[in-house]
């Protein structure tokens, strides 16, 4: 590659590095993060140990995006005279060493730009994601099981922690359900691309006649939201059930009633927590977890943020999925949303969801 065509990539990397900063608003940022230092140097804040550590995950967060908007723009800057130096000195192994960082910068900026497009008022929390095996007894609780092999394959490489949070095994093989949380800033705004219908056509490993077969999960995204104060929750509102845990959870696990189901009536809205070490700790998990449903439920009824909160959960069936993943009689991953599509099916299970979720953000 010459040090032009460099150059030209460079230029268009700037243009693209340009708008990220803009958008970033470094001077309200530093200003925002000016206060909360100040709130940091306050003794008394660690009285409320709640409040401390909102304002302490707050500040790193706007600490780490300073931090990377003002190392793009010292990369763009020293690759862009690295370019102009060489074209008047030229040298080959500067410029073999010069081409690997702006492939690298290229890659960078692209994501960075990406992020910009998760303007949601949820889009930067944490995610809680709950897989449903369809219709199909083994066959559709194999796949559910497929997809949260996937997910987690792709929260690692997110560098996303996941964290088991409720567990239902299949009566012969896979799961019958699994909740789980994906915890990193955008966590959210990334996984909501995936909510929906999943369809799986492949011959089944469980027909002795080796027969082509179509199942079908479901997978749920919603922000986890520490507390909300708009949501109000009466202590005469909630069915709160124990029961025996029967996921992976260690030594606790099938010797205590320490699983947790909670019912908020008026919405008849369920949620359930297992994989604590005590009934105290599924308890308050499952409260978190309720008033995250509670307000994505408000959210949805509110039509000017429905697509961007909810979006559409269809019925588990035929006709009505997000994305078909076929092993056979051809290989095939296609997102019937965006279009977008690769015959990587290996790729995509070991969690290569990258284009997927690129393209649906793009879109939205």
């Amino acid at each position: 590659m010459l040090v032009d065509d460099i150059k030209q990539e460079l230029k268009e990397i700037s243009q693209k590095a340009a708008s990220i900063i803009e958008a970033a608003c470094l001077d309200a940022l530093k200003k925002r993060l000016a206060e909360l230092e100040e709130l940091r140097q306050d003794p008394d804040l660690y009285k409320d140990l709640a409040k401390a550590q909102k304002i302490n995950v707050e500040a790193k967060a706007m600490s780490d995006k300073v931090e990377r908007v003002e190392r793009l723009s010292r990369r763009v800057k020293d690759c862009t005279e690295l370019a102009d130096m060489l074209s008047v000195e030229p040298d080959e192994s500067m410029l073999n060493m010069l081409k690997a960082d702006v492939a690298e910068l290229a890659v960078t900026t692209e994501k960075m730009h990406l992020a910009m497009l998760l303007k949601g008022e949820y889009d930067s929390n944490n995610a809680i994601v709950s897989i449903h095996a369809g219709a199909g007894g083994t066959e559709a609780q194999d796949w559910a099981d497929m997809l949260y092999r996937m997910y987690k394959m792709y929260c690692d490489k997110a560098g996303y922690a996941v964290k088991e949070l409720d567990y239902l095994a299949g009566d012969e093989a896979g799961i019958k359900g699994v909740t789980f949380l994906a915890e990193n800033v955008n966590a959210y705004g990334y996984l909501k691309a995936e909510k929906g219908v999943h369809r799986l056509v492949r011959i089944s490993p469980f027909d002795s006649g080796a027969r082509r077969h179509t199942s079908f999960a479901s997978v749920e995204v919603m922000p986890e939201i520490e507390s909300d104060t708009s949501i109000t929750i009466a202590p005469d509102e909630l069915r709160i059930d124990t029961y025996r845990s029967s996921g992976a959870g260690g030594q606790h696990v099938n010797k205590t009633d320490s699983a947790v189901r909670i019912t908020h009536l008026p919405t008849n809205t369920v949620v359930s927590c297992q994989n604590g070490r005590s009934q105290i700790q599924n308890r308050e998990t499952a409260m978190k977890m309720l008033v995250s449903k509670l307000v994505e439920r408000r959210e949805r009824e509110n039509l000017e943020k429905a697509q961007s909160i909810q979006g559409k959960l269809k019925k588990i069936e035929w006709g009505s999925q997000i994305r078909s993943y076929v092993f056979h009689p051809y290989s095939m991953v296609k997102d019937h949303r965006t279009g977008y599509e690769t015959g990587n099916v290996h790729g995509v299970m070991d969690g290569d969801l990258e284009g997927f979720i690129v393209e649906y953000l793009k879109q939205s």
